[in-house]
This record gives structure tokens, sequence and C-alpha cells, in this order.
């Protein structure tokens, strides 16, 4: 509840009664104070005396209480936005309500009026959670199919199936139960804990599965209602008549086509129309499945005073289906005369004793044995064992002897009792474990139970163990009390088309027959409900773009469009016409969803995350891993290839969330599990360094953004990625100037900008923006400290600063020529691109070309590993790679050019070889009068960046006297000024200053200067360095190049420039390599 707080004076009645009436009793000295801060918080005089007066008052006493509502929490007030009172809060998760989406609304739609209370009372742990888990364990495969897995599967492999899905579904269960517990489960079950678990892609893949289960669990229940239908109920309703005895099986699939596809239209009908009616016939359902169980012990309990009067007719040793005849012998006699029988009549050519008969008809009598002979008759040590048989075998009685005939062929024609279909082990481990499963149905009411962190673990426990001890019981009932071939009859054709289980069963096997008819068709409208309401709850998550569409309702919540998915695929299962075939299909679907509930909880309880915190304690690791272990034997042991279909339908779903990029963040544990992996890496990493043969440029990309904060070289993320191929680190990162307080937004918005050219350019790693007061500090910060343990980088890629020229200032070629030596001081290599906007695109394709290497000087080797690396990208696979050397006078080029094939052989890379001679020449006119040029150009930039400074100083000191100038020390010593300025000024200092500089630079002529000879040298090299580049490499699609390291001393940082233009004039593409000190590439395996 919202709670508001009072703080109240302590005095006397007389006193706070006297103060409460005038209105008085504030303390002075705390109105003083709170009133100087109200009146500077309300500077724009919009408020009146008296709400200033209200405001000031730190005890309130007089009847406006509620215009204070809240004003003792004013030290907060600034963030109730963001930080909501804890009162509200509490509030909000007191009315936290949960049902089912779109039950409520569908309901309140066809009443006609809105309900204001919560329509569906708190249930109990009983009712919320036994039961509904109790419904749907126990449903169609109990009544149709157990005593045919008994009998033929024996009660030892019985107990083996039953043992192995119970304990299957119990460790699901305490999975379940942990991950249930540890917060609220909204609609959807099973999909919201595994989607919360173990992430969008693992959540949708098996939310998928999940629906798709629920869905042919629905198709299930249908076949099972027209089976109970068409052969117990109404077998006489068939739509098509077989011509032959070969198609009598694709004629009754076609009626149960037939029915199946009415049944489901009709069951839609009823989910769209009333969906109230359904879950308020739910406890009728129940009620008839309870019905039926008790019938069914009451049977047992009857054997032992008086069997059944079911008897069963055997010829020899083989059971006869006895709808086709009343009396089980081959004569009769009838006023004293012998005549023969309905019997006589099926095995012989006609009604006379001198007919011709069928050889084992004629070699075997005909015996009658009681169906369910009883709890003490011994029986239970003929079906301690299984009985398995190829489809159209003949059900035979164990330890009865019969004569054999020699020609069988006729049998087919006969009325015996027959294996409908191959049988084995893992074929019945596949059809029973439907039969467990629905332990979900508890954690999807979690929203309408009283406790659901104590109601969820311990109803659907308790119903789990309670079904188990019912099957096992029921294999050992069925086992002890009904004969073999009665319990290997799947349709009960030898107890005139009676179901196995309702002869058992007392008063009647009608009431068998009823309750499992009305079981299923209360299981089917469950299923058709839940379906597409775990569809709707998938595609409202948004992870799986093509279901969008069925996130739509109606006005009252009914997902229409899912409804109509959930029919169609339900169709496809009714289709297959065969209970026995879709139960298969049902289990693996059902045994994936249970194996990642296992998986999800042992992945937290691993991964001690903070949040994983349930209250349900009986939980362990080792169990869950178990569970994963037995859902994975049992869907290979239960089908292979429908367990491989499973998993490339999941595989696929799972591929396509994440090719299609969920965006949806859970906090889910695989991302949990993603952060150990990494942390353990990185500390396994950082132990030592890499080996050469594992090394690889890490890059760290500098990229300049425009006054929009768009990447302006998006071409250089281009070669990024074909320079990386997804493999390794790349960290793309820039530099906004400015402080983080007022420019934060605008460093979030820069680095979304980043990703969103990464992700054009297809350039996979990470993105990061900073904000420094200064570029050069902050590109500096960028170069030391980026990545993270043994994940850093190793390499710098750059674009040239091609308008260093025309700046108005030296800030862009002093941040290049700092980042130059701090990569160098840094060990760390440095690629600079020239003309970036140039290079191709990755969707461009180069029909061949030349990439040229220039290896000047040795420097780890990184020149010739980078070519092979671009050419391993499909934009320059088609290039082929040269190498040039320079030969000195004093070098033999032959020598040196067997010795690089030599090399290059050793490393393995594939690449022409070409010497280059450059002869020792005199210093052409035009170098020297480039080098004269040159150092002019610099001396005028320093005097037009000496004027600017002193302009800013004077400035400065007009505006603020008391402020030094913290740049005048870094300026004068990038100029270098003759003379050390001081760093306090005064108006007379700065003028004696500006005139001894002027009076300096007016008696030295700049034309008069002669170039220092270092530099000419550096000239000449650079000129003639670049007439070979240019003739040998005009047209090469890129153009490799040796960088020289930067002067020393700061005051050559122009003409280093200077050499780097002419080395690279004329030529498009090029990339400066600088190695880092280290090799990089080896001739070793």
């Amino acid at each position: 509840m919202p709670t508001n707080f009072t703080v109240v004076p302590v005095q006397d009645a007389e006193g706070g009664a006297a103060a409460t009436a005038t209105g008085g009793g504030k303390p002075a000295t705390l109105d003083q104070v709170f009133v100087d801060g109200d009146k500077d918080d309300n500077s724009d005089g919009s408020q009146s005396g008296d709400d200033i007066q209200k405001e000031s008052r730190p005890f309130i006493l007089d009847s406006n209480m509620e215009a204070y509502n809240g004003k003792n929490m004013a030290l907060f007030e600034e963030e109730m936005d963001s930080t909501p009172m804890v009162s509200s809060l509490l509030n909000k998760l007191a009315n936290y309500t949960n049902l089912t989406q779109g039950v409520r609304e569908h309901e309140e739609a066809e009443d006609g009026f809105r309900r204001i209370a919560v329509t569906v009372p708190p249930m109990g742990t009983f009712i919320g959670v036994y039961l509904p888990c109790m419904q749907n364990i126990l449903g169609v495969i109990l009544f149709l199919r157990l005593t045919w897995i008994v009998g033929t599967a024996g009660i030892l492999g019985s107990f083996a199936i039953v043992s192995m899905c119970c304990i299957c579904t119990l460790l699901t269960a305490i999975s379940m139960s942990a991950i249930a517990t540890n917060g609220v489960v909204p609609a959807g079950g099973s999909y919201y804990m595994i989607s919360r678990s173990l992430g969008p892609e693992f959540g949708g893949a098996v939310g998928l599965c999940f629906y798709l289960g629920t869905t042919f669990a629905g198709s299930l229940y249908i076949l099972g209602t027209i089976e109970i239908l068409l052969t117990y109920i109404v077998p006489t309703a068939t739509l098509f008549e077989a011509e032959s005895l070969e198609g009598q099986g694709t004629a009754a699939k076609n009626t149960v086509r037939v029915y199946g596809t009415c049944c489901l239209l009709l069951m839609a009908l009823i989910v769209f129309v009333g969906v109230k009616y359904v879950n308020k016939l739910a406890l009728v359902f129940l009620a008839c499945v309870m019905l039926s169980i008790m019938a069914t012990y009451a049977g047992v309990i009857k054997t032992l005073i008086q069997p059944p009067e079911f008897n069963v007719c055997l010829l020899g040793n083989r059971s006869l289906t006895n709808d086709k005849f009343e009396v089980c012998a081959k004569t009769e006699v009838e006023n004293n005369q012998t005549v023969t029988t309905q019997l006589w009549r099926l095995f012989c050519s006609s009604e006379h004793l001198n007919a011709t008969c069928d050889d084992y008809f004629t070699l075997n009598n005909v015996s009658e044995i009681r169906a369910v002979p009883g709890f003490h008759s011994g029986v239970i040590k003929d079906n301690l064992w299984g009985d398995y048989g190829p489809a159209g075998m003949v059900i035979e009685k164990k330890r009865q002897g019969s004569v054999a005939a020699e020609d069988t062929s006729g049998d087919v024609y006969k009325p015996y009792v027959f294996n409908d279909m191959a049988t084995y082990f893992t074929l019945l481990v596949g059809i029973y474990f439907p039969s467990v499963t629905g332990i979900m149905a508890g954690s999807n009411r979690s929203g309408n139970l009283r406790d659901a962190q104590r109601s969820i673990p311990f109803g659907t426990i308790m119903a789990i163990v309670t079904t188990s001890v019912f099957y096992i019981s029921c294999v050992l009932l069925f086992g002890a009390c009904i004969e073999g071939v009665v319990l290997r009859d799947k349709f009960g054709d030898s107890v005139k088309k009676n179901p196995v289980i309702g002869i058992l069963a007392w008063p009647s096997p009608w009431v068998i027959v009823i309750g499992s008819f009305f079981s299923c068709c209360g299981a089917g409208l469950q299923s058709l409900t839940g379906a597409p309401r775990l569809l709707q709850a998938i595609a409202r998550d948004g992870i799986i773009p093509f279901l969008q569409i069925f996130g739509h309702s109606k006005a009252n919540g009914e997902p229409t469009w899912a409804l109509l998915l959930t029919v169609a695929i339900c169709e496809i299962g009714i289709l297959i016409a065969s209970l026995d075939d879709v139960a298969p299909i049902l289990s693996m679907f059902f045994l994936m969803c249970y194996l990642f509930v296992n998986l999800a909880c042992a992945v937290q309880t691993l991964l001690r995350t903070p949040n994983w915190r349930p209250r349900f304690k009986f939980y362990h690791w080792s169990l869950s891993f178990l569970g994963m272990s037995l859902c994975v034997s049992l869907m290979f042991i239960s089908s292979w290839y429908y367990a491989l279909v499973a998993m490339v339908i999941a595989g696929c779903i799972y591929k396509y969330i994440e090719y299609r990029g969920a965006q949806t963040e859970w906090g889910d544990g695989l991302r949990g599990l993603s952060l150990n992996a990494a942390r353990y890496a990185l500390i396994r990493l950082e132990e030592s360094p890499p080996h050469t043969k594992n090394w690889r440029p890490q890059l760290l990309v500098l990229c300049k953004l425009d006054s929009h904060l768009a990447v302006k070289h998006p071409r250089l993320l281009s070669f990024t990625t074909q320079l990386k191929a997804g493999k390794g680190l790349t960290i793309v990162c820039s530099v906004l100037h400015g402080t983080y307080m007022t420019r934060g937004a605008h460093a979030k918005t820069a680095e979304q900008n980043l990703k969103a050219v990464m992700a054009a350019e297809r350039t996979k790693g990470f993105s990061h923006v900073v904000v420094s007061s200064n570029l050069r500090d902050g590109f500096s910060l960028l170069i030391q400290s980026a990545g993270l343990g043994g994940m850093k980088h190793n390499a710098v890629l750059m674009a040239w600063p091609a308008c260093w020229k025309q700046a108005r200032d030296s800030s862009s070629r002093r941040n290049f020529i700092e980042t130059v030596r701090e990569t160098t001081e840094a060990h760390q290599a440095l690629l600079v691109a020239k003309n970036i906007d140039h290079f191709p695109g990755n969707q461009d394709r180069l029909e061949g070309g030349r990439i040229d290497v220039w290896w000047i000087v040795h420097d780890g080797g990184l020149l010739m590993l980078l070519p092979f690396l671009i050419t391993q990208h499909k934009v320059w696979k088609k290039c082929q790679m040269r190498i040039f050397t320079v030969a000195q006078m004093d070098d033999n080029s032959i020598q040196m050019k067997k010795d690089l094939q030599m090399f290059l052989y050793h490393l393995r890379l594939d690449a022409e070889v070409e010497v280059v001679e450059m002869h020792d020449s005199d210093i052409s006119a035009f170098t020297y009068e480039k080098t004269l040029v040159m150092e002019q150009r610099s001396q005028m930039l320093k005097q037009m960046q000496l004027s600017r400074t002193e302009r800013e100083r004077e400035a400065q000191l007009i505006h603020d006297r008391n402020t030094a100038s913290h740049s005048t020390k870094e300026d004068k010593a990038s100029v270098g000024t003759p003379d050390r300025v001081h760093m306090t000024w005064t108006k007379d200092k700065l003028i004696s200053e500006r005139n001894k500089h002027r009076e300096g630079m007016g008696v030295k002529d700049m034309f008069n200067m002669k170039p220092n000879q270092s530099n000419v040298r550096r000239m000449h090299t650079a000129v003639k360095l670049n007439e070979v580049v240019l003739k040998n490499s005009r047209d090469s699609q890129l153009v490799l190049l040796n960088m020289p390291g930067p002067p020393k001393s700061k005051k050559g940082d122009e003409n280093y420039m200077e050499f780097l233009e002419v080395l690279m004039e004329g030529l498009d593409r090029v990339l400066l390599v600088r190695g880092g000190g280290r090799e990089v590439i080896t001739i070793y395996s």
C-alpha cells in the first residue's frame, strides 16, 4: 500500500490543539532554514506566499494534509521519475495478476461487461496445480495402449519403460520447480522459463517445439476420441468399404481422417466461441478420468471375489476374434443332433460335417479361457516377459500346446487376432511417453495461485509421484489379472470389441468407454486452447519475425490467427490417422522441451548468478544433468530419425533467430556462461604472450566523425573487414572533444552510428567512443588502454590525414605524428591508408591486378603477412602478390632475388619477386628546391602560429586576468621559439615579447635561407624511391610501403609529413606499414 509519512512534534495536548487551531506551531529555526532554499528554488516568482509557507513547514498538523502529500520526501523529488517510492513499487507488486493471456478478456467480452476484481480467485496447491497436472498426465494412452504395452513388453519391460519416463519427468519437475520459484512465471509456462534462462535463440527454438508438441497432442487426443468412437461406441459408422482384405487398413484410416477433421473443426469452433465453457468443463473431464480409474481399481478388487464373465476363444494356442460367432466350439448338439457352429463356417468350405476345413482348424481343438482369470490365478508368471513380433503375426498363448499346420497362407483370411504393427521395445517407449507429459500445467497457472512459490513444486512433484505410483500399479495389476493373449489384443477383438481395460473395470466396460471418450475430448479442447496462446506469447516477444502476425488477437484477446495455424498443424497429425504414429512425434517435442528445462536449471546453478535464488531448495545440478541425459536417451530410444528431425527443426529455428538478430536481452544463463568462458579464456591468454605462429593483427581502428557524428570514412571499416575476415579482435573507436557531462549523449549517439556502419560493412568487433578535453589525449588513452587482458590490440589502423596542409591549425599533423610515436613506444604495428575512400567496398570484386609490397627494411615480416590476409577475402582474391626490394651499390641483386624467393618458399607464400637497384646519384636541383620550399613553408607556419597564439593571449588577458594560459608552454615548444617564455604574463611582458619576436623575424630574410643538409638527403631518398615505385606500381591495385619512423626531435615534424607526402605522391591506394618490433611470420610449422 502507498504510505504517507507525517512527522508530528512531541508536545502536550493543549499546546498541540492550540497550534492546530491557530495554524502555528512551526519552529522558527527550521522555517528559516527551509525558506531560503525555497526562495532560491522558486526564483521565477510563480508561487504564492501561501504555497511557499506550506513548502517550508517541516511539521504538518493542519487540515490541508493532502496538499502536502509526499513533500516530506522532497530530498528525493528530482529522482522520482527514475527511482519511484518504495510504497509505489510495493503497491504495483501486490496488485500483480497473471491470468492466461486472452482468457479473462474473452470471458469479459462474452459476459458483456468488464470485471473490476480478478475473475479467478486465488487457488491452492490441490486445485491449482495437483488436479490440472493429474488431468494432463492421465489420458488417452492409459485407456487405449497401456494394457497392450504391458502384454507386449511384459511386466518387467513395462516397468522399465514406466520407470524411465517417470524418472525423466520427476527430474524435469525438480528443475522446473527451481526455475518457477526463482520469480514469477507469466503466460507461456515452459517457454517463458526456457527463454528467460537460456536466451531468445534457445527460447524461440524450444518454445516452438513445445508449441508443436502441444498441437500434436491435440491431434493425439482427437485420434483417440475417434478410435473410441469407431471401435467401441459406433463400430458400424464406417464411411469407406474395402473391396479387398488388403484395403481394409486404408479404408479404416480414411474413415478416421474424415471423422477426425470434423471433430477438429467442431472443437476449434467451441474454442473460438466459448473458451470459458472449456475452462469450466475441465473439472467434469477430470471427474471422468478419476471415475474410470476408480472403476479399474474396483474391478481389480472384484477379481479377488469373482472374475468377470469375459472369455477368450482359442484355436490351439491362437486367439480368435469372437465378434462373428457366439459359441466357442466346432460343433454343438441341437435336438440330439450334432450341428456345426458359426466358427466352423469361418474355417470350412461349408456347414456340413464332411466339408473341407483349414488344416490348423482340423488339427487343433477349440478351448475357452477366462480373459480376466484374477489376481490369484498365477497368470503373472506368463506375463513377466515380453512377446515382440512382426506385423501380421498371430497372437498366441504361451505355454499351451498346438499342432502346426503345413500351409499357413490362408491364415490372414481367418478370424485370428493379429499384430497390426511390428513391435519392439523402443517403439513402445515412444508410444508410452505422451502419457507422462503435462507436468507444466501448474507452472502455466502461476498467476492464479495463492502461493506459487510453494504450490508449483509441491503440487507438480506430488502429481508426478501419484501418477507414477498409479502407472506402476497398473502395470503390475494388468499383468497379474489379465490373460496375456488379451493384453496383446490392442483393440479388444477377442473380447467382443471391448477395451481391454474395460473388461477389468467394475461395474461395466462402458464406464471406461464413456470416461475415456470424454477425457480425450476434454484434453483435445485443452490443447486447442493452450497451444494458440503459447504461439501468441512467442509471437509477441518479437524474436521470430515471420510469426508476428500470430501475435495479433481479436478485441477480446482471443488469438484468432494463432488458432487457425494450430488447427492447420493439428490437421497434419489427423491425416496421419494413427495414434501409434503420432505419439512418437509428440514425444520428441516434449522431450526436447524437458531437455532444455534441465539444461536451464543446470546452467543457472553452475554459474551461480546473483539472480538465481529459487525458493525451492531441493535441486542440484547433477540431477539436472541426469535429467538431460535421460531426455536425450529417450529421444533416440523412441525414434532416432524423429529425434534428428526434431533437433534439425530446433537448430534451424535457432540459427534463424540468431541470423535475423534477436534484439531482446533477458539476462539469460547462456550469456552468463559466455561471460564465464570469456573470463576464463582471457585469464589463460594473459598467462603468456602469443607465439609467432598464432599472431594475427588485432586491430584498433581510429575513426573520425563529422559534425553530425557520422563516420567520415566508412571504407576504413570495409578494409578492416577485408583484412580480418571476421577473425581476431577488432575495436573501432573515436574521440569527441569536450567533457562527458556535456557530451555523454553525443558519445552514445556516435557509438550507435559506429555500430550501424560496422553492421553495414559486416565488421565484427566492438565499438567505443570516449569524450576527452583534448583529442590527442583521447586517442592516446585508447591506444594505451583499449582491450582487456590478453585480448588487446597489437596494431592500429587509421586513415592518412589528407588535409593536413590546408588545416588552419597544426592539430591534425601533431595528432598523427604523436600517434606514430605512441604506437612505436607501445610496440604496436601501425597501418596508415592513403586515399581510403578509393579502396574497394565489400560488394566490389577486383578482376585481377597486383598487390605490390615494397620491402625496404625488415620490421617483423608484417609486410609479407598483410597481402596474404587481404587476398583471403573475395574482394582481393584474384589479385597477384609482388614483392619489391631495393638493392644498393654494394649488394648482389641476383643473389638477393634467389634468397628472397627461397625465403618466400619457406613462408608458403606465392608471390613474384623483383629486386630494384637504386644507384647513388647526385642530388638534383628539383630535390634541393623542394627541400628549400618545405623549410620556408615550415618557417611561415611558425610565424602564423605565433601570431595567432599571441592574439589568443591578449583576449584571454582581457577576459580573465587571473587565469594563465595552459597552452602557452606547449605552443612555444612546438614552434621552437628561441627564448623560453614564462607562464605568468603581464600586459607589459606580453607587448615586449611580441615586439621582440617581430623584430627578430623582420631581420631574418626567409628567401635567403639555405636548406638543412639532413633534410636534403631525406628528401632525395623520398623523391628517388617515389620515382621507382611509380615506375613499377603505378597501375597496381594496392601498394604497401615501409613507413619510416618520425624524427626524435619535434622540430622536424612538418618535414616528416612532407617526406611521407613525397614518398606516396602519384599513387592511388597506399598502405603505409610500420611493424611493432616483433616477428609476426615464421617458416616453421
